[in-house]
């Protein structure tokens, strides 16, 4: 029997985000500052006093160095956040931690832009960037995905 008839139904992403691994890419580019831009608008994860869910669009600004992260690798680690209680600024902080280890990039920003909950929008800024890089660092702008 294959996997697919043996699996429990409804599981198959969750095994999947289990089993990730961030993964590095070769830069094709290595010798160039440019900037790789991503907005991740369906980012969820639990308050870890409440247990209420949180909901963020995740910004991830950066320029690389020897490696970029493979775009499944990143959105299986993103979706692994979703049963876990974590704070706006653990969340933000360890994805930024997280990448900065596997990446080695030049210059790094990750912005949570949380929803408003209680009556308050929260919006966390964490930055990384090697003592010697002076190349382009863009200005924050929200978030400009809205879904199709």
């Amino acid at each position: 029997m294959s996997d697919e008839t043996t699996r429990t139904p409804g599981t198959y992403g969750q095994e999947e985000i289990a089993r990730n691994k961030l993964e590095p890419w070769p830069n094709p580019h290595p010798t160039r500052d440019y900037v790789v831009h991503f907005e991740i608008p369906e980012f969820t994860c639990l308050c870890p006093r409440s247990g209420y869910p949180d909901f963020a669009t995740i910004v991830i600004d950066y320029v690389p160095g020897p490696s970029v992260v493979e775009l499944r690798s990143l959105k299986l680690y993103i979706n692994g956040f979703r049963n876990r209680a974590i704070s706006h600024e653990g969340a933000t902080n360890e994805i930024l931690d997280d990448l900065v280890k596997l990446l080695e990039p030049r210059w790094m920003r990750v912005v949570g832009e949380f929803n408003v909950r209680g009556n308050i929008k929260t919006t966390i800024f964490a930055e990384e960037t090697q003592p010697t890089y002076q190349g382009p660092r863009p200005a924050y702008t929200r978030p400009t995905f809205s879904g199709i």
